[in-house]
């Protein structure tokens, strides 16, 4: 959200909208999603609307009524319109785009956000989430139109009787659920492990989709949460479906605990995201995307290189706010791995540059310090299906070795060094509060500090001015730009500075590296605190 409104049209970020459910132009109801698919079609060229758009949603409050609505709209402007009947994840809208060969894509979702609020994404013939470009192209058609009269609908019933709206077969579904088989990296090993899992779907749309992947792969000692096992927009046992927070996994770590379970894992509403809590001694430790993300590309290089099912000129990519240990795994496999701006259309963005030069294959594997993973290029969207496949086939091969994932991860840490990332957010409501923001980043941008913690800085990178400034010497970014500012420290520490793109605040990504833990939280600690005096906050 921005400003003082409770709704964010949200484009050059998330081509979309999200905002609190409610009467009046910022909330989100039937008029508001009406006039934001209106414009879409009035985007959309009429070879484009033959081809048509499909239409996704999730558990949330409204979702299936907002994506009939969608329908309606696009129906009674000539787009052909294809409609899931029922929820399904955000990977399977990307995928469904792709093979249906259609124009566009919705999905209706508000992703993790608490049960008041719900949204709208819009995604492009490719599978991603619409460019900055497209998404300002839409964004006028939108701005011209009036909320309670602009858009046009009809009945869904004539709109069936003519064909111009149908729904998407189950073979849509079998073909993703095979797409996301193809990523195993060693097929069977879960049959033999023996892994105790309980996994939560957070009331949201991973319940299917996710136990039936697991069950393909051998994984069958699951137990479902079964408070959060059916969907629930109202979220009643989880009021931020967040799995990136302790309090969402509250449920499934109960149960982890009655079970005895090694793993626990949790997919968000939309299930593009997957948390996890690994077993260790009598209790249960929680690790993070960047932990996670770094656990599954070791573990996919180092297999696929052993099974000798490593591609060519391997590419891995990642963002730049996620954890540089990436960077050492990459290396020490041959694999180039590329940092691109936050938001995982940037990611989908190089597989597609890949897919263009003919080489997709070249693709390995792609994640995001929120808890997003892809492995494949089938989708271009960050998958949680395929992402908790991994995770339990990852976990199985490690339990085989007499490993959990917390055990692995130490062995990780001794091969490539140890280094820690963090998160801090600090909220700011109203137009004062973004007029604060705007001012912090401003200030930061004009006086960037000279030290952070007693360390120098030796580079400053402004992706908004798209330079590097490092030594004295400046250098171009060649990335879009984007309202970040990055500081690297003379000991390997790094400080970054960016502005939410979906909600009110700033946060701040510290990544350290020490050469053990109480020293990391010691300089995690000094740091953080000298960023945030620097800041103001």
């Amino acid at each position: 959200m921005v400003g003082d409104r409770d709704i964010d049209i949200e484009a050059g970020h998330n081509a979309g909208m999200r905002g609190v459910l409610g009467a009046g132009m910022n909330r989100m109801n039937v008029y508001t999603v009406r006039r934001a698919t209106q414009g879409l079609a009035d985007y959309l060229s009429d070879e484009e609307k033959k081809r048509g758009v499909v239409i996704a949603y999730d558990s949330r409050r409204m979702s299936a009524e907002f994506a009939k609505e969608t329908a309606l709209v696009l129906c009674a402007n000539g787009v052909k319109t294809y409609l899931f009947d029922a929820l399904r994840p955000v990977a399977l809208l990307s995928f469904g785009v792709r093979h249906l060969g259609a124009a566009a894509g919705v999905v209706i979702t508000a992703s993790h956000n608490p049960p008041q609020y719900n949204g709208y994404k819009v995604y492009g013939s490719d599978g991603c989430q619409m460019t900055e470009n497209a998404a300002d192209a839409v964004l006028k058609e939108i701005n011209s139109l009036d909320v309670l009269t602009g858009a046009k609908t009809m009945k869904f019933e004539d709109a069936l009787a003519s064909g111009i709206v149908s729904y998407i077969p189950e073979e849509v579904v079998d073909r993703f659920i095979d797409n996301v088989l193809a990523q195993q990296v060693n097929p069977g090993v879960c049959e033999k492990a023996g892994l105790r899992l309980v996994y939560s779907p957070l009331n949201g749309a991973g319940n299917k989709p996710v136990r039936r992947v697991l069950a393909a792969i051998g994984a069958r000692d699951v137990t479902v949460v079964p408070e959060q096992e059916h969907p629930d927009g109202n979220f009643p046992t989880c009021p931020f479906p967040n799995p990136e927070i302790k309090e969402a996994l509250a449920k499934g770590l109960e149960l982890a605990r009655e079970t005895g379970a090694d793993l626990m894992l949790a997919t968000d509403p939309d299930c593009d995201r997957v948390g996890i809590a690994v077993k260790e001694g009598e209790d249960y430790t929680l690790l993070t995307g960047n932990h996670v993300g770094a656990l599954l590309f070791d573990y996919i290089c180092r297999c696929r290189t052993e099974n000798g099912t490593m591609p060519r000129d391997p590419v891995a990519v990642t963002t730049i706010v996620s954890t540089k240990l990436t960077q050492m795994i990459g290396k020490a496999y041959g694999v180039e791995v590329r940092s691109v701006l936050t938001g995982f259309k940037y990611i989908g963005e190089q597989i597609a540059l890949l897919e263009s030069a003919g080489h997709p294959e070249r693709f390995l594997f792609g994640f995001e310090e929120s808890y997003g993973y892809l492995s494949g290029t089938y989708v271009r969207d960050k998958d949680a299906v395929v992402g908790s496949m991994l995770i339990v086939e990852m976990a199985s091969w490690y339990k085989q070795r007499g490993m959990s994932l917390v055990d692995a991860l130490g062995d990780l840490y001794k091969r490539f060094g140890i280094c820690r990332e963090s998160v801090s957010n600090f909220q700011f409501e109203g137009a004062e509060g973004m007029k604060i923001m705007a001012g912090m980043m401003e200030k930061l941008r004009e006086n960037p500090p000279a030290e952070i913690a007693g360390q120098k800085v030796t580079c400053v990178s402004d992706y908004e001015r798209s330079v590097s400034i490092c030594g004295g010497k400046t250098a171009p970014i060649d990335l879009p730009k984007s309202n970040v500012l990055e500081y690297a420290l003379a000991d390997g520490c790094t400080a970054i500075v960016r502005p939410s793109g979906t909600e009110p605040k700033i946060k701040l990504y510290l990544s350290v590296v020490g050469r053990d833990m109480a020293e990391i939280d010691a300089r995690a600690a000094a740091m953080g605190a000298d960023v945030k005096r620097i800041m103001g906050v």
